[in-house]
């Protein structure tokens, strides 16, 4: 009898949709790791490419707020800023508020951005979400040089706190992935999600503590402002660097919020992943 001395084809892997609300598998999202760096510095590119400015547009939108809100909010309205300058008191605010707002808009369109590149291979799915909330680290890194600078300027100098700043930059993203994770598998059903998510951001934008302090609420109702997780995070900011009142219980409510939506976005996303 002939024997077959051909190669032995690969195996056949069959892919199938998730069924039921089904974990996260952080196991397979490490082994896509290089992909994650890859669609990240794609989408950092992108945004930048035939830009006349280039990267100067990641401090030209957070400064320029900065200067409209001290003009309105801090001149004319007298809000008050805790003792500190309005600028830099707002644009303190504004550099976490930027890295969470900006993660929510590309994180929450980039599965139907990339509708051809889904359809054509399998990878895990929230690879695109992850993709979406890291590329704006860039313009928040850039953006943070005129902090830095406006601190020298005031004379204020960091303290031993700064070294949580960090913490608070892994909360403002974990907010927005939990959020971008929600909008991106709802917007893929319904498309009208997109022109509401501006919508929707610049709402959050006055309902935070960005052109105010927190401070101003009666303290009652300083728990239930912690339900906006973004109070917290922002709050968290102007404590790590300019000193101000430490968040307190208003940190504790929005941490607990932040890890719900988080887990219940990534569960709702995985279900409807197919």
């Amino acid at each position: 009898m002939a024997q077959h001395l051909g190669k032995t084809s690969a195996p056949t892997v069959m892919v199938r949709p998730a069924r039921g609300w089904v974990p996260v598998n952080l196991r397979e999202l490490w082994e896509y790791r290089e992909l994650i760096y890859f669609l990240t510095w794609r989408e950092i590119k992108v945004r930048y490419k035939q830009t006349v400015l280039g990267f100067a547009w990641a401090i030209i939108q957070p400064l320029m707020m900065m200067i409209v809100f001290t003009l309105f909010f801090g001149n004319l309205a007298k809000v008050p800023s805790e003792g500190i300058p309005y600028p830099l008191f707002n644009y303190t605010a504004l550099l976490p508020w930027t890295l969470f707002a900006e993660g929510i808009l590309r994180s929450s369109t980039s599965l139907v951005q990339q509708t051809s590149l889904i359809q054509k291979v399998y990878f895990p799915r929230l690879v695109m979400p992850l993709a979406g909330i890291l590329s704006p680290l860039v313009d928040f890194c850039i953006a943070f040089l005129i902090l830095i600078g406006l601190m020298i300027y005031y004379g204020y100098a960091p303290t031993v706190r700064v070294l949580l700043l960090p913490g608070f930059v892994v909360l403002a993203m974990m907010t927005s992935l939990g959020v971008g994770l929600w909008l991106s598998s709802i917007n893929v059903k319904y498309r009208d999600v997109r022109y509401a998510i501006p919508f929707l951001i610049q709402l959050w934008l006055f309902a935070s503590p960005v052109v105010y302090s927190s401070s101003l609420l009666p303290e009652r109702w300083q728990v239930i402002y912690g339900l906006n997780p973004m109070s917290g995070v922002i709050e968290g900011f102007r404590w790590a660097l300019l000193g101000t009142d430490p968040p307190g219980a208003l940190m504790a409510v929005s941490v607990a919020i932040v890890v719900v939506i988080l887990v219940a976005g990534a569960y709702y996303f995985r279900r409807s992943e197919k």
